[in-house]
C-alpha cells in the first residue's frame, strides 16, 4: 500500500488525442467540431427534408434555364431571378437552421419569419412557374424544348415544396407541431 501514490498518474490522454478533440489541425477534431454544432435532429425533420428538396430542384430548374438560350423570351428573366434568389436565401436559411443560428439570433422571432419567408417564396415561386410554363411554347421548335418543359415541371414541383414548407412553418408558428403534449387539453 506504501507504493500506491508513484503508481498513479494524473495524465489522462496523450496530447495529440487532447487536441483532434479541441480541434487542432487535424481533419478529425474539425469534422467532430463542425458535427457537434450541427441539429442533427433537423435534418431529420420533415420541413428540412423539404427545403433540401427546394434547393436540389431549385437548382435543377435554373440550370436547365441556364443552358438554353432563355434571354429571348423576356418572361424567363423573372423566372431566373426567382429561382436563383430563391435557391440562396433557402440555401442560406437551411444553413441557419442546421447551424443553430437561431439560438443566437434571438431578436429574431423565427417561426413567424420562416413562416413569412415560405409563404412569400411559395408565391413567388408559383408566378414564376406560371411564367415558366406559358414561355415553353416558342421553343417547339428547338432541341431546347426539353429544357424548358422540364424547367417548367421542377417549377411545379419546387412551388409545391415550398407550400408544404409554408404549411410546417404554420404549424410550427402556431405551435402546434404534432406534438401530444402540447395538443392534449387537461380535464
Amino acid at each position: 500500500m506504501a507504493d500506491f501514490p508513484s503508481k498513479v498518474t494524473t495524465e489522462t490522454s496523450s496530447h495529440n488525442a487532447h487536441s483532434s478533440q479541441q480541434g487542432g489541425d487535424s481533419l478529425r477534431g474539425l469534422a467532430v467540431n463542425v458535427t457537434s454544432m450541427m441539429d442533427i435532429f433537423f435534418i431529420r425533420s420533415i420541413p428540412a427534408i423539404l427545403m433540401m428538396v427546394e434547393i436540389f430542384l431549385g437548382l435543377l430548374q435554373w440550370a436547365l434555364i441556364a443552358s438554353a438560350p432563355y434571354t429571348v423570351v423576356p418572361a424567363y428573366g423573372w423566372v431566373m431571378f426567382v429561382a436563383i434568389t430563391l435557391w440562396i436565401l433557402t440555401t442560406i436559411l437551411f444553413l441557419m437552421i442546421l447551424f443553430s443560428a437561431q439560438r443566437k439570433l434571438t431578436a429574431v422571432p423565427w417561426p413567424l419569419t420562416v413562416m413569412v419567408y415560405h409563404g412569400i417564396a411559395t408565391v413567388l415561386y408559383l408566378t414564376a412557374f406560371l411564367a415558366n410554363a406559358a414561355s415553353v411554347r416558342p421553343f417547339h421548335l428547338s432541341s431546347y424544348y426539353g429544357h424548358m418543359g422540364a424547367a417548367a415541371f421542377f417549377g411545379a414541383v419546387v412551388t409545391l415544396a415550398y407550400g408544404a414548407s409554408a404549411f410546417f412553418s404554420f404549424l410550427d408558428w402556431k405551435g402546434d407541431g404534432g406534438n401530444a403534449a402540447t395538443s392534449t387539453v387537461p380535464t
